[in-house]
Parts: C-alpha cells; sequence; structure tokens
C-alpha cells in the first residue's frame, strides 16, 4: 500500500482559490493607501467583507490540514530546506487568520461598521479606542509586508520545485492532478483481482 502524494481535493481548491484572494486583498490594500478619490470608499467596501471570507477559508484550511496529513517533502531534500518549509507554511497559516483578524479589530476599535450587503453588520469583536485603532493599523500595516514577503518566498520555492528540482512537489498541490499515491494502490488492487480471477496458465 503507497501513501498519499498530493493535497486532498479539498486542500489544493482551497488554496488556490485563496491564493486569488489574497493576491486581490493586497493589491486592494496598495490601492486604498495609494488614492484619497471616491474610489477608496469603494476599495474599502471590498476589502472588509473579502477578508472575512478569506479568514473563514483559512480556518477551513486549517482544518484539513490539521485532519489529514500532507505529502511527504522528498528525502533528498536538505534538512534546512525542510525546516524553512514547515516554518514558512505555519507562518503563513498564522497570517491568513491574523491578517483578517486584525483588520476586524482595528475596524472595531475605530468604529467602523463591516457590512456585508445593505442589511447585515458584522458585530464589533472590540470597543471603540482611538488609540487601539491606531495602533492596530499599525500593525495591520507591517504584517501586510511580511505577509507579501512571505509569498513571494512561497512562489519562489514552488517555481524552484517546479521548474529546477522537478520533485512532484508543485505537482502534489496542483489543480487536476490524480493522487498518485491511490492510482498505484488502485493499479495493484486491478491486478490483485485479475489474477485470482483468471484461469490459470497450462503448464
Amino acid at each position: 500500500m503507497t501513501t498519499s502524494a498530493t493535497f486532498h481535493p479539498l486542500a489544493r481548491l482551497l488554496h488556490w482559490t485563496m491564493a486569488l484572494l489574497i493576491l486581490a486583498m493586497l493589491f486592494i490594500g496598495v490601492g486604498m493607501v495609494g488614492t484619497v478619490s471616491p474610489k477608496h470608499s469603494w476599495l474599502l467596501a471590498i476589502h472588509r467583507p473579502l477578508g472575512l471570507a478569506i479568514l473563514l477559508l483559512a480556518v477551513m484550511r486549517l482544518t484539513i490540514r490539521l485532519r489529514r496529513r500532507p505529502p511527504a517533502l522528498p528525502g533528498d531534500m536538505p534538512r534546512w530546506q525542510c525546516y524553512l518549509a514547515h516554518a514558512s507554511h505555519w507562518l503563513l497559516y498564522g497570517l491568513m487568520l491574523a491578517m483578517p483578524l486584525i483588520g476586524w479589530a482595528m475596524q472595531s476599535a475605530g468604529g467602523y461598521p463591516i457590512m456585508l450587503g445593505d442589511a447585515w453588520r458584522v458585530p464589533a469583536i472590540l470597543p471603540e479606542n482611538a488609540a487601539l485603532f491606531a495602533w492596530l493599523r499599525e500593525a495591520h500595516r507591517y504584517l501586510a509586508y511580511l505577509f507579501l514577503l512571505t509569498i513571494l518566498g512561497h512562489v519562489g520555492a514552488a517555481l524552484y520545485h517546479a521548474l529546477i528540482r522537478r520533485d512532484g512537489v508543485f505537482q502534489s498541490m496542483a489543480l487536476g492532478v490524480r493522487d498518485r499515491g491511490r492510482v498505484e494502490e488502485d493499479t495493484d488492487l486491478v491486478e490483485e483481482a485479475e489474477a485470482t480471477t483468471s484461469p490459470p496458465r497450462p503448464e
């Protein structure tokens, strides 16, 4: 019996969905900081609920990660690269949770409601406090820089595995790739069934 060589399909779907949403969030955040035009309010109205969506998806993804063991890294990878890979992944999980939570807390401390549509208002998680709002705003900004750097490192590592090492690490998270371990296991079962049902060969 072989072990899984790819991530769970739902984990892969969440990975790529969140990648698009997080990149959109970062670009929207840059646009919000760089403009004082009426577009700022429009971008902010997208930024807030998008952050909550990322928070919910991050909780789902972390739950899957804790319940299902990910594919093992290649055995010939240097130990320092393995440590760096694990550390960067957990840093990404932490930031995917911390960034929306800090943004939510910042909006609450500033007294700015987060609206989902025209009718539903997301409850505040902190009381209004101008000093706390200022502190959370700075934390949100600097963590955004750290998030961007971590994502760039993650993309660089993915391209390294995909284009240079070609060791299957990138394919393990790619969409549309069947689980090679399960394919091999299914093939073994078919061959075993054929061996038990086929007539004996003549001597």
